[in-house]
């Protein structure tokens, strides 16, 4: 694993109140570029490829609305947690961050994210 998603893993872990897990992954082959959980019953590269699924149907259906628009993000809210998936700005990648919805401040959440989205493209 690259030195740039080691950090931004730990990055995240550390910086994030209720911070579960995390994962990159791109999306046109499903490879998962690095994976991260502080819950070792969840697999954050099994929900990876369970949510490329849902980047991929949401692609599918704004190319045949004819939209000109790309994915900022997908908030996916459960009960008691917040699943994000961040689509990197070339729609190469995304990242899979799943945080307690108790603990975790959606706002600071996205903008660490998206400081890190920029660089995800050059690093990878």
């Amino acid at each position: 694993m690259s030195d740039f998603l080691q950090d931004f893993q730990n990055n995240l872990k550390q910086n994030i109140n209720g911070f579960i897990a995390v994962s990159v992954t791109e999306i046109e082959t499903g490879m998962s570029y690095s994976s991260l959980s502080v819950d070792s019953s969840f697999d954050p590269e099994l929900a990876s490829a369970y949510n490329l699924e849902v980047v991929k149907a949401k692609m599918n259906a704004i190319k045949a609305l004819g939209l000109n628009e790309k994915i900022n993000d997908i908030l996916i809210t459960l009960s008691n947690q917040l699943h994000i998936l961040d689509v990197s700005e070339d729609g190469k990648y995304f990242i899979y961050l799943a945080v307690d919805s108790k603990n975790a401040n959606l706002g600071l959440t996205r903008a660490v994210l998206s400081k890190f989205k920029k660089e995800i493209v050059s690093k990878l």
